[in-house]
Order: structure tokens, then C-alpha cells, then sequence
């Protein structure tokens, strides 16, 4: 049975429900054979504002590493920003797999352009600075943002009403979206791609809205299998190079 450690930025405990739905979500649409551990941080991302990232990915990089050495067969970065990606690859001889780029690569396999929609305006430059990082700029139709507080989304969980008045938001988002010629919408984030995937399709406009759960589940079981029969993860030529064993101790240290 491959292990996978799933690491959500909410706080494990404060945000518990959260959890059990992404920890069901997943065990329901991976593979028998493979098995995903949601795992939350304490303190958690609750602060949309880059140097809050830069701590959480401090935090993850230490996971990543100790969920190497626990023996688990892959880490799931849960969070669409996915910092700390580049140097947990490069840190770790497991595959890494990132909720963001995962989606990003899977919409351009499904249409020629996509568009994001986020849950804060705050992260919209965020966004347009990822697509830039992984070179899609000629593919990207942007972003477009919800005004959406944590308690209105939890409660669309379980109240239709609360439901249907987030899901009207978002399709409002999603109109100018295509208009700039996107084909593929990727809700930007683990709560909204978990709320919109009780919709198998969710289709506006023909354009398809990705269930980007079961998408980062696909991934990494792809990941692992690969592993299996082609020895490789990443390169390590350039940017994924592996760190020294120093470079990992020094910052394991610094961690504690």
C-alpha cells in the first residue's frame, strides 16, 4: 500500500470538518492500492499575505522531509500556490506533487486557454506569477476573484442555500473568464475545488470546471507509478538539483 502525505495549510484542528471532507474526497477517488494522510499546519496559512506563505513553506519543507524519512511514497503540496515546491523537490527523492501545477498541466491537456478563479482579489497577482513561473503566459486568460470569508464556505458545505448564492458568485467570475477566451476553469484553491466537486460535470458555457481534487489524487498516483517503472522522479540537472546533505541538516536545524 502506497503512503502519501497530503499536506492541507489549514489548521488541523480549528478546521477539522474541512479535513474529514478532503481526507473522504480523496480515499474515494484514489486507487485501492494507494492511500492519502491529510495532514494540516499549526499555525496555519491565515494570513493572505506573502510572508505568511514564506513561513508555511518552511513548515512544509520540513514535512516533506520527514515524510521522507517515515517512508511515504509521495507529498501532495494541498494549497494552489504550492510554495516551497521548487526546493522540496529538490530536497527530497519522492515525488512532489503540487496542487496548482498539476491542475495548470491537466486544463491544458482539456482546451487551448484557462482561466482561474480564486477566492480573495488579493491573490490574483499571485496567480498571474505562477503562470508566469511555470511559462504558461500564452495559454493563461487570467484571473478572476470571489469576496468570499471562511464561514460562508463552510457553510455551502451543508446548506443549499449558502450553496447555490457561492456557486452564483462563482459563475458570475467565470463569464468574463471565457469571454477572454478561456476553455477550462480551475477553481484556485482546495475549498472551492472541494465544494464545487459534488457537480460531475460542471460545465458554464461549455467550458469545464475542474474537479482539481480528484485531479492532484490522479497525478500523484501517476507520479508514484512512473517511479515504479522508470526509476525517475525529477531531474536533477538545474532547477530541481539536489541539496546537500549540509544544505538539508542546516536548515532542519534552523527549523527546531
Amino acid at each position: 500500500m502506497a503512503r502519501i502525505w497530503y499536506q492541507s495549510f489549514v489548521h488541523p484542528v480549528e478546521q477539522a470538518p474541512y479535513i474529514e471532507r478532503l481526507q473522504a474526497m480523496l480515499s474515494k477517488v484514489v486507487a485501492p492500492d494507494m492511500n492519502f494522510e491529510v495532514h494540516g499546519l499549526d499555525p496555519p496559512d491565515h494570513s493572505f499575505h506573502a510572508l505568511t506563505e514564506f513561513r508555511c513553506a518552511a513548515q512544509v519543507i520540513g514535512n516533506a522531509l520527514a515524510a521522507e524519512k517515515a517512508g511515504y511514497d509521495a507529498f501532495v503540496i494541498g494549497h494552489f500556490q504550492e510554495p516551497g515546491l521548487i526546493e522540496i523537490r529538490g530536497a527530497v527523492d519522492i515525488p512532489v506533487i503540487g496542487l496548482g501545477e498539476a491542475n495548470l498541466l491537466a486544463a491544458l491537456s482539456m482546451g487551448g486557454r484557462l482561466g482561474l478563479v480564486t477566492i480573495d482579489p488579493v491573490f490574483v497577482p499571485w496567480h498571474d506569477r505562477q503562470i508566469r513561473m511555470h511559462g504558461l503566459g500564452e495559454r493563461y486568460a487570467g484571473t478572476q476573484a470571489l469576496k468570499m470569508n471562511l464561514p460562508s464556505f463552510m457553510k455551502a458545505f451543508t446548506d443549499e442555500a449558502a450553496y447555490a448564492e457561492v456557486r452564483s458568485q462563482f459563475v458570475t467570475q467565470v463569464k468574463p473568464l471565457i469571454e477572454k477566451g478561456a476553455e477550462v476553469i480551475i477553481p484556485a484553491g482546495g475549498l472551492p475545488m472541494l465544494l464545487f466537486a459534488r457537480e460531475s460535470p460542471f460545465v458554464i458555457d461549455d467550458a469545464p470546471v475542474l474537479n482539481g481534487v480528484a485531479i492532484v489524487a490522479k497525478a500523484t498516483e501517476m507520479a508514484i507509478s512512473l517511479r515504479s517503472i522508470t526509476n525517475l522522479v525529477v531531474s536533477r540537472r538545474g532547477t530541481y538539483a539536489k541539496a546537500p546533505p549540509a544544505a538539508i541538516s542546516e536548515f532542519q536545524a534552523r527549523l527546531r
